[in-house]
């Protein structure tokens, strides 16, 4: 009964794919069974073939490699890297398995930096991915946002679409205010723990979804037929603003800036408007980062070809890939043009499918993906935070086992 009370809970973890992230080895433990009698010492492992879920933490791969950077910068430039590298849209799953609230966590340097950090101890990323939330720099600007608990915060009660609002407008200061200093603080410290072991990556809102941000997405969609003058010269102090914030994140350590464009996507305007209203601060900005030395991963979860081929002449780094475009044909579109980045499908494969379907289809992705080079595993989108631990094993096991 001592025995049996001390080893089941290890070995119920170890039975459905679970592991433990200290020793040598996650899939073996050690119990202590303190009987009255005699001390016995147990040792518990896993034998045999291991299954997709197991598989992530037995393949000869370190967590943090040093070569991390120059295999990201290798893609970049259209060759193929020593492996590639495998990141995950993963904040909000990650906050999750940290036991943590949401707005909690967004609102702490420490708990946000502590969190990323035992995430990628955890799960083997190549990345901290910071994005947050879509708040912070327009909350200081006088924008509402709206979310409590593990409800992520969104902007609502938005600045009138005028002339006049634009003028009033005011450059924030990074270090001082709202939660912008709490980002920064937070790269700082994961930068301090990894070194140049992982791609510390930041967050900016590209300039056309930037105006979105502050007006509204129905106001501003009519002021591109309305007022035309106004969008662009709103788009101006975007560039300016979001240029200021993501020099501020490069300053404090980051070597990425995932650059987010959602609402200037394939979804919500056409090639014609984004190449009048939004190609060129893309570019703007693009140049600004990639001067200081970041790559910009641009992302708009775009599955438009029309829009992916527009988004590879705006000279970022990185063009995103959404869910709803099957990597081949992203890849045959503009990979031999800009690197590419995603692309497993969050919610139909990782969150809904079993451990099998996702170790198959992150193979899939990743085996198409990486051919001739200028490739970044990734998923498509944010990963829900209820996505089952074991299926994010299985697509962290494809893709560290076909990375090379």
């Amino acid at each position: 009964m001592w025995a049996a009370t001390a080893i089941f809970p290890m070995v119920q973890v170890l039975k459905y794919g679970g592991g433990f992230p200290f020793g040598d080895d996650p899939y073996t433990a050690v119990a202590c069974c303190q009987g009255p009698v005699n001390t016995v010492v147990f040792k518990m492992a896993v034998e045999g073939e291991a299954t997709p879920a197991q598989r992530a933490e037995k393949e000869k791969y370190a967590m943090a490699y040093k070569g991390v950077l120059d295999d990201i910068r290798k893609c970049v430039n259209l060759q193929k890297p020593d492996k590639v590298p495998v990141f995950a849209l993963s904040e909000e799953f990650d906050v999750a398995e940290s036991g943590l609230i949401y707005n909690d966590y967004n609102r702490n340097a420490k708990l946000m930096a502590d969190c990323q950090i035992s995430a990628i101890k955890r799960m083997d990323y190549d990345w901290a991915w910071l994005q947050v939330d879509d708040c912070i720099e327009f909350e200081v600007l006088g924008v509402g946002s709206k979310g409590e608990g593990n409800i992520l915060p969104a902007t609502c009660d938005y600045l009138p679409a005028t002339r006049n609002t634009l003028e009033h407008l005011k450059m924030p200061n990074p270090k001082k205010d709202g939660r912008m200093p709490v980002l920064l603080e937070a790269i700082e410290r994961i930068k301090d723990e990894f070194g140049d072991t992982v791609c510390v990556t930041g967050r900016t809102a590209a300039p056309f979804s930037s105006a979105t941000l502050l007006y509204g997405m129905t106001e501003t969609l009519m002021l591109m037929f309305d007022d035309p003058k106004l969008v662009a010269d709103t788009i101006k102090y975007c560039i300016e603003l979001q240029e200021m914030w993501g020099m501020a994140q490069i300053e404090a350590g980051a070597d990425a800036l995932w650059f987010g464009d959602c609402n200037a996507s394939g979804h919500l305007i056409s090639a014609e408007h984004y190449e009048e209203f939004a190609f060129d601060s893309v570019k703007e900005c693009a140049k600004v980062y990639q001067d200081a030395g970041a790559v910009t991963m641009y992302h708009a979860s775009e599955h438009s070809i029309e829009h992916l081929k527009l988004q590879a002449k705006t000279g970022v780094s990185v063009v995103s890939i959404g869910p709803g475009r099957d990597i081949g044909e992203a890849k045959e579109a503009i990979g031999s043009d800009v690197c590419i980045i995603g692309n497993v499908d969050p919610i139909v494969i990782l969150l809904e499918g079993t451990p099998e379907q996702v170790y198959n289809e992150s193979k899939r992705v990743m085996n198409i993906g990486k051919q001739n080079g200028g490739y970044l595993f990734d998923s498509g989108e944010m990963i829900p935070r209820d996505t089952p631990r074991e299926n994010m094993r299985a697509m962290m096991a494809a893709a560290r086992e076909f990375s090379s």
